[in-house]
């Protein structure tokens, strides 16, 4: 079987198992590279030729997360594809752990307040206060929005799973203007050319307000997602419901959050 072949194959059994289209994209490209790497010879795989490529990979200084991808790639195409039986729990190092980089309230409102454009304000805004990965709020749909209850409901975010988070009653005036000229299956955000903005564009429009707003932090608009979750902390607000709220299969991912939270450092005072 060529390559092309195996790839088709893997991606109809990707599509069968519900798998985002991002990650069908991420896992076609890493076993395209080691198909390339193996020069698609499928005989000589075996858990020593993956360790090998993983070597290979870490040698041209790819990231933990990267190096990572391509092993859960390669695994799944091994096990469901090519049926090869053995052993595949490959450990890699541990990736560093880096701490997330939170916006304290202030410079929230900084930024808010140099963006003159009322739609990108709100983009902005809606992100920070549900808690919304980029992906997620470009592709929110007029249905999505329960502007009663001041609740939006997810659907087939992150892992291809369902979820709901809340909304600010501040935003509740905007965003019933925008819903009132727009069907259900419209997008929330359009772009002027139709259809919804890109991830890209929504990036591009926290980078230049972070910017123009003269805050020096390297915060990427994911740190909206992460000041939402750790400003919910400093309120409060049990640790059990953000996990819902941002949608974590897992409690310790957003345990995380306790380790950056403000008002409990404060409190802390250097003995010097």
């Amino acid at each position: 079987m060529e390559t092309q072949n195996y790839l088709l194959t893997l991606e109809r059994e990707l599509k069968q198992r519900n798998y985002s289209p991002k990650t069908m994209k991420a896992y076609i490209m890493c076993v395209r590279y080691f198909l390339e790497y193996i020069r698609s010879d499928i005989s000589i795989i075996n858990r020593d030729k993956i360790i090998d490529y993983i070597l290979f990979l870490q040698e041209q200084g790819r990231a933990p997360k990267t190096v990572n991808l391509y092993k859960e790639a390669i695994k799944f195409f091994c096990k469901e594809i090519l049926h090869i039986q053995g052993n595949w729990d490959i450990q890699l190092s541990k990736t560093p752990s880096k701490l997330p980089i939170v916006l304290s309230r202030g410079e929230i409102e900084q930024i808010f307040s140099v963006i003159e454009n009322k739609k990108h304000r709100l983009l902005l805004a809606l992100s920070y206060g549900s808690g919304l990965r980029v992906s997620e709020v470009v592709d929110l749909r007029v249905r999505n929005f329960d502007l009663e209850n001041l609740m939006i409901h997810l659907q087939g975010a992150k892992g291809q799973k369902d979820r709901l988070t809340l909304f600010s009653s501040k935003l509740l005036s905007d965003i019933g203007k925008i819903i009132s000229f727009k069907s259900g299956d419209d997008y929330f955000f359009e772009s002027e050319r139709g259809g919804g903005l890109t991830t890209r564009t929504a990036q591009i429009i926290f980078a230049q307000a972070l910017k123009k707003s003269g805050i020096k932090k390297e915060a990427t608009f994911h740190s909206l997602r992460h000041s939402f979750a750790t400003h919910l902390l400093e309120n409060g607000t049990d640790i059990r419901y953000i996990q819902e709220l941002l949608g974590h299969a897992n409690i310790r991912t957003t345990q995380i959050y306790t380790k950056v939270m403000k008002n409990t450092l404060l409190q802390i005072k250097s003995p010097l």
